[in-house]
């Protein structure tokens, strides 16, 4: 077992993010000890309940299981969710449990934020995407027909359970969503200011056989690496105000991509990893960095065999990107590659985008 703690000093909260592969029918033993004696509501994902309902061993009547799907994440489950909690007699003592990937924790997250002003969130991330990023750092939210995101709040959860024994129920595709967000702090991770030098880059490349075959070993190790990297950025900046800001990188494209598509045609990961190649291609033409840096990065992520995505119509994604919550409405922030793993914000003009991608 692997325990590392998350301390928010703002909120004077620490919490503990615990990675191990235990037998899945011992999650509601874990989940016990969180609550203090008190009632809870897991909200499930629809896949995870039916392949693991029965060793998890949830009655009908505490678990609500949410359809899988980006499209999930609405106000009308946010609002069954609610009527679901008032129905239990949920009360403040009370906690809401997440059991799935980043959708299930984002709504149910928020959910936990804003009944009662608040109760107690447990996350237990099933998803690699999950595990190493969303399950991490308190953003929860829900979508809207403005965008993805854009109803939310900061809210951290009292512990994150993770059991890579859940991995094993990825297909391919899903799998590869999650090493996208793995990818992107490989990249980032000078900037991450964690004390220790994990060289995530050389150790994705030494251990991809062991990655694809989810040995529980190496992905507890990998997971933690990129939980370490995330704790290290979010104990530094909660709520987004500076550093936290280099997590971005490859989301302002890969964003776009997401809404240009209805959150349909591609992962969250592969639009990500897009992102990324368009901001090294962006940082070649501003002449940010060599080439031979963005050499190593394509080789590096050709590595993980991610499908290609066919370019869009540039006027379309700046018009896209310009509504993205952490534009100013006249520039597009990007995040872009400098050097060897390290990145910096930069603000683009959508006409200098045109200008260069034409």
């Amino acid at each position: 077992m692997i325990s590392l703690d998350v301390n928010i000093k703002e909120l004077k909260k620490t919490y503990p993010v615990i990675i191990e592969w235990d037998e899945i029918r011992l999650t509601r033993q874990k989940i016990n000890n969180y609550l203090n004696g008190g009632k809870f509501l897991v909200v499930i994902s629809q896949k995870i309940d039916k392949l693991y309902g029965k060793e998890l061993g949830f009655t009908k009547e505490e678990k609500f299981v949410l359809k899988d799907g980006e499209h999930e994440k609405n106000f009308e489950n946010y609002r069954k969710i609610l009527n679901f909690a008032q129905k239990l007699k949920l009360t403040r003592k009370d906690a809401i449990v997440a059991i799935g990937g980043g959708v299930v924790g984002d709504i149910a997250g928020f959910a936990a934020s804003t009944y009662m002003r608040g109760i107690d969130f447990i996350n237990i991330p099933t998803t690699l995407l999950a595990c190493v990023d969303s399950s991490v750092g308190g953003k929860t939210a829900i979508d809207t027909s403005l965008g993805k995101n854009i109803i939310g709040s900061f809210y951290q959860p009292k512990a994150v359970l993770i059991n890579t024994n859940f991995l094993k129920s990825l297909n391919d595709r899903d799998f590869k969503t999650g090493l996208g967000e793995v990818i992107k702090y490989a990249f980032i991770e000078k900037n991450c200011k964690a004390e220790e030098d994990f060289n995530l880059s050389n150790f994705l490349s030494s251990n991809i056989q062991k990655i694809f075959e989810k040995d529980n070993l190496t992905m507890s190790n990998l997971i933690q690496i990129c939980v370490k990297l995330k704790i290290s950025v979010v104990e530094k900046d909660e709520k987004e105000a500076g550093l936290r800001k280099i997590l971005n990188f490859g989301h302002t494209y890969g964003h776009a991509i997401e809404k240009i598509t209805r959150y349909k045609k591609y992962t969250h990961g592969e639009a990500v990893i897009e992102g990324i190649k368009f901001a090294f291609k962006l940082a070649m033409k501003k002449n940010i960095i060599d080439k031979n840096y963005k050499f190593f990065a394509d080789d590096f992520i050709k590595n993980f065999r991610f499908n290609e995505i066919s370019a869009f119509n540039m006027k379309k994604m700046s018009e896209i990107m310009l509504t993205d919550k952490k534009s100013n409405g006249k520039t597009i922030t990007f995040i872009l590659p400098i050097n060897y793993f390290s990145v910096e914000e930069f603000e683009i003009s959508p006409e200098y985008l045109l200008s260069v991608t034409e």
